[in-house]
């Protein structure tokens, strides 16, 4: 789906600040308000704008591992799929009690792997403790599992996680003119 540069303008200014009225919205977009809320309200129905959110430092708040641990699934053991809303369901009970932050499960390919878990953590043994409770409970379903760590702590030589930039590059993806057609 390639959005108006109008919309695209309205995308790139919530993400950069979504805490902002429609009328600061529109004065940055060079709209009126009316069109602004329109625009944004359009974006939500749509699902272009699926939440509202913000990025909290996450060493201030008790988490000083990033992991991004790829996994190899056994395909010959995948769920059938009416099975997989009540899969879903467990595994999302058991994380939410965990004190460690599941941010993402997502299927995809490269590095020899069919899937990446990328979750937060207070320490390394929090971690150690994560990656046994997943092979504990996925054992049948995963054939090999490997984690990158990342130290959140250290702040040196590397750039801050961020929307800001992307708000940036998004402006730079093809957009449809005022007729619909893509520029």
């Amino acid at each position: 789906m390639l959005l108006k540069e109008i919309e695209r303008k309205m995308l790139s200014e919530l993400v950069k600040n979504s805490r902002r009225s429609d009328r600061e919205l529109a004065k940055a977009i060079g709209t009126s308000q009316p069109t602004a809320t329109r625009i944004r309200s359009k974006l939500e129905k749509e699902g272009v704008i699926k939440e509202y959110t913000i990025i909290p430092n996450l060493g201030k708040i008790g988490y000083s591992i990033l992991a991004l641990t790829f996994m190899k699934l056994d395909l010959k053991n995948s769920l059938p799929s009416s099975e997989i809303v009540k899969f879903r369901e467990i595994h999302y009970n058991a994380m939410s009690k965990n004190p460690s932050a599941l941010m993402l499960v997502k299927r995809g390919m490269g590095l020899g792997y069919d899937a990446v878990l990328i979750s937060l953590h207070q320490d390394y043994a929090s971690c150690d403790k994560f990656r046994a409770f997943i092979r504990q409970n996925m054992t049948d379903r995963i054939n090999d599992m490997d984690t990158f760590l990342i130290n959140l702590e250290e702040e040196e030589n590397s750039l801050p996680f961020s929307f800001g930039l992307l708000a940036l590059q998004m402006l730079a993806l093809p957009c449809k003119d005022k007729n619909g057609i893509q520029e």
